[in-house]
């Protein structure tokens, strides 16, 4: 199959071409680098790919493409937060609008990369894919509002897949240290303290960057019956796991480690369990990856690959490398890449945060 991976230089990304690859299928990826750079270690081996903003893909860009993996989007509530509109413009309009030029174009299986984090504050109970939607950032905001459009968009030649993946974890050469299990990882490994600013209470499910791919890959290669508008949460019920739980896995890994809950930042209102079920009842997807591996994993990872604090702190934050760009003029107010005429003529800087 010929499939085209949007966000084929994020996080996600670097660790699903290769799976998609081994899966027999012809990758072409679409980003627009902003990440392209932050690695740790060696650079992967990136597919062929387009340069381009997602807000400006063409059709003529998705003819011969029998399916696209959308994962790119402006990732995680606290940038979100920030720049609502920008997030809504990217993850949101532009998300439907390349799903509407893939239709014209001719492709005719859309998997879209959707988050747990819809189902908000859901309290201790388990919840499944029927669930109420209850988000409460932008970010998962925008995650529903591309469901309910691509529902509209769904016909007999057009067949749209959710996957609603919990958060993610685990080393990938294109590291998010602004993600759970990766972040505390890392405060072990710089710091030797497991800081949690929460309580420590919220309940989060999480998920192997790897597993995603997986799970991926296995709708790609399923009948188009079982995944024709369906959503399908994604990861495993023994890493629904509170934050206090999840810092206790990491200070079992990293010698020395201490965890301190701080509480600083107050109750935190996400909060919820998942019911995984449907896509192992309906896939045969089972997610592989713990948590205590994973934390393993990333520990291993950081020390032989020498993560350093500035980096942990700056190249790997979404938010601070955003901002990054915004002062050396290479995006704009927008999150647009400029170049230095551009910039010169009076582009301001993207100002994000700070």
């Amino acid at each position: 199959m010929r499939v085209l991976v949007t966000g084929h230089q994020g996080y996600l990304g670097t660790v699903m071409v290769p799976v998609l690859r081994a899966s027999g299928h012809e990758v072409t990826g679409l980003d627009i680098g902003y990440f392209a750079d932050c690695v740790l270690g060696s650079a992967p081996q990136d597919p062929p790919g387009i340069a381009a903003d997602l807000r400006d893909v063409t059709a003529e860009q998705l003819v011969g493409f029998d399916a696209v993996v959308h994962l790119a989007a402006l990732s995680n509530d606290p940038l979100g937060a920030l720049v609502p509109q920008i997030t809504h413009d990217i993850n949101h309009h532009a998300s439907v609008r390349l799903a509407r030029l893939a239709k014209d174009a001719g492709v005719t299986r859309f998997l879209y990369a959707s988050t747990c984090s819809v189902y908000g504050s859901a309290g201790d109970g388990l919840v499944d894919e029927s669930a109420p939607l209850r988000p409460l950032t932008p970010y998962a905001q925008s995650k529903v509002r591309v469901e309910d459009d691509l529902v509209a968009l769904a016909d007999s030649g057009f067949s749209p897949v959710f996957l609603r993946n919990a958060t993610a974890f685990g080393f990938s050469p294109r590291l998010r240290a602004d993600i759970v299990l990766n972040n505390l990882v890392g405060h072990a490994v710089l710091d030797g303290v497991v800081k949690v600013l929460s309580d420590g209470t919220p309940w989060r499910p999480l998920v192997h960057a790897e597993d995603i791919a997986r799970a991926f890959a296995v709708c790609l290669e399923a009948p188009t019956a079982a995944i024709h508008c369906r959503a399908y949460n994604i990861g495993t019920e023994t890493n629904n796991l509170t934050v206090a739980e999840i810092a206790d896995a990491v200070a079992a890994v990293v010698p020395g480690a201490k965890v301190l809950i701080t509480g600083e930042s107050g109750a935190d209102p996400r909060s919820y369990r998942v019911d995984f079920a449907a896509a192992r009842r309906e896939l045969g997807f089972e997610a592989r990856w713990s948590v205590a591996a994973g934390a393993e994993e990333l520990y291993t990872e950081y020390r032989d690959r020498g993560l350093t604090a500035v980096d942990f702190a700056e190249r790997f934050v979404r938010l601070s490398r955003l901002r990054e760009l915004g002062e050396r003029g290479d995006i704009d107010g927008e999150l647009r890449r400029i170049g230095h005429a551009a910039a010169s003529a009076g582009d301001s800087p993207v100002r994000v945060g700070g």
